[in-house]
């Protein structure tokens, strides 16, 4: 009589294999998908330093929209024009930070992008200040007590403390922090020398470096909102005459 030993196959194995094949197939779908959203719909960054207070706070984390173009009165996120951070302080990433640039959602920790407040527009004339201490763009005066830095006391900054007259040139913006006393913006460039352009040109960004308009907070639960562009900017005329190639800057050596 003959004996015959029968092999069964090993279930356990193969299920591991195909859960693991299958968890695999989810993280790298999730990571496309996460870079596509990335690259053409909206980014998350952190906010780094002081100079958006009290409308973003350090630690805030704001979502960008890539999807409409900014505008006057837009909160924006851009990359580093030349120099801008030399006197910007950044903040140092935290784990949530690290997890987020991990997964492929890069953070403002990241050492090259800025968010300011857009004020000018390309040909926009921006002025500091007239008689009762305001902006004026395009000569339309902007009321900015809705979102200029206010002290625990109620004292609000003023709008500037440097008088500057500047046409904003084609293709770029001119931008300023809400925080007006922490924040090294336009203001502060304005005799900046650069190996790309004349005296003062990186002062103003280019399009070309603005990742996007802030839209939303996400994190802190407890502040997240929906930014909304101040109404003052509506009534702002268009520029009389077409943006100049280069920026019209007085007087000269504005600096902060």
């Amino acid at each position: 009589m003959s004996s015959e030993t029968t092999t069964r196959p090993q279930r356990g194995g193969s299920r591991f294999g195909s859960f693991v094949r299958e968890l695999l197939i989810v993280v790298v779908g999730a990571l496309v998908v996460s870079s596509l959203l990335r690259a053409f719909v909206g980014q998350m960054f952190i906010i780094p330093s002081e100079s958006m207070e009290n409308t973003l706070l350090v630690g805030d984390r704001v979502v960008v929209q890539k999807i409409s173009d900014v505008q006057r009165g837009d909160v924006a996120v851009f990359e580093d024009p030349g120099g801008w951070l030399d006197s910007e302080p950044a903040g140092e990433p935290g784990p949530l930070d690290k997890v987020l640039e991990f997964i492929g959602f890069p953070t403002a920790s990241s050492p090259e992008h800025l968010i300011k407040r857009v004020i000018g527009m390309p040909g926009d004339r921006v002025v500091c200040c007239d008689a009762d201490g305001r902006i004026t763009v395009n000569g339309k005066q902007l009321d900015e007590t809705s979102y200029l830095y206010t002290d625990p006391d109620g004292i609000q900054v003023a709008p500037s403390d440097i008088a500057f007259d500047v046409t904003v040139p084609a293709g770029r913006l001119f931008m300023m922090g809400d925080h007006r006393d922490l924040s090294a913006d336009s203001r502060c460039h304005l005799s900046d020398l650069s190996l790309g352009g004349p005296k003062g040109s990186v002062a103003f960004v280019p399009l070309d470096k603005v990742v996007g308009p802030a839209f939303a907070i996400a994190a802190p639960l407890g502040r997240a909102q929906v930014l909304h562009r101040p109404a003052t900017f509506a009534p702002v005329p268009a520029p009389s005459e077409p943006a100049p190639a280069q920026a019209v800057i007085t007087p000269e050596d504005v600096t902060c």
